[in-house]
């Protein structure tokens, strides 16, 4: 199984109806694939992890990088795993306010840091190295608060 996390830039604002389309769209199309996940969505940025068969993650990427809602799709930390994070959501999202956040070891009030990681990168697919730590601690921070999060779907 793979998973594998990454960023993006929406091209467009999101307002809540906006994602909840997106949400219930990918809802269904990981659901018929096996894939599961979370997204969290700040500010025009995406950090999305995806977990499944390889075959069906890889596609789901593909999907999302030719995707007219995203740019700047980045390869934050892609993994081989023996059993998923988050195996009872197809998509797990978290709406995210300043409060919240504060809460998130290592939390920052941009993305700054993932934008300079992305910088760093010198080939859009590759994952870059200082970015792994960060994205496990995230995942953890997230995993531990499962009522706190629409995970419905």
């Amino acid at each position: 199984m793979l998973s594998l996390i990454y960023s993006s830039v929406a091209t467009d604002s999101f307002d809540d109806a906006d994602l909840a389309g997106l949400l219930s769209q990918s809802r269904t199309a990981n659901e018929q694939n096996d894939v599961t996940g979370m997204l969290l969505f700040r500010n025009g940025y995406f950090l999305q992890l995806l977990e499944g068969p390889d075959a069906a993650v890889r596609a789901k990427m593909a999907t999302i990088k030719t995707d007219p809602r995203h740019t700047k799709v980045t390869m934050l930390l892609e993994d081989v795993i023996e059993e998923r994070q988050f195996p009872q959501r197809t998509m797990a999202f978290a709406p995210t306010s300043e409060t919240d956040l504060q809460d998130v070891p290592g939390y920052r009030s941009t993305f700054d840091d993932v934008e300079s990681i992305s910088a760093e990168t010198p080939a859009p697919d590759a994952v870059p190295s200082n970015a792994s730590p960060a994205l496990r601690e995230l995942i953890r921070w997230f995993q531990a608060r499962p009522d706190r999060f629409r995970t419905a779907g």
